[in-house]
């Protein structure tokens, strides 16, 4: 079966930085797109970056030139660098398969004004 194992996460202030870790195991990591959803208190999830199995990267427009999505198809592991973090970046981050059910546990990221 398909797991997800996020990490990084934390208290941070403003300003500052933070990298995500997504470890995925039990699919072919190569052929898969992954995303990275988050869901801030009290709202709906909502999707933060996509990366393709060919390389293809989007963002939601809150999070361009802030944040960076990458894999490393030897590690089976996707990240997500997180710079210039405001409160309103506060949410639980969710790794996942992109057209499946499959998601981790999350890994919260609190930001500090």
């Amino acid at each position: 079966q398909v797991q997800l194992v996020e990490s990084g996460g934390g208290l941070v202030q403003a300003g500052g930085s933070l990298r995500l870790s997504c470890v995925a195991t039990g699919t072919i990591f190569s052929r898969e797109a992954f995303v990275w959803h988050r869901q801030p208190p009290g709202k709906q999830r909502e999707l933060v970056a996509l990366i393709t199995n060919t390389g293809i990267i989007n963002y939601r427009e809150s999070v361009k030139g802030r944040f960076t999505i990458s894999r490393d198809n030897a590690k089976n592991t996707v990240y997500l660098q997180m710079n210039s973090l405001g409160p309103e970046d506060t949410a639980v981050y969710f790794c996942g398969v992109l057209g499946t059910t499959y998601w981790g546990q999350g890994t919260q990221v609190t930001v500090t004004s």
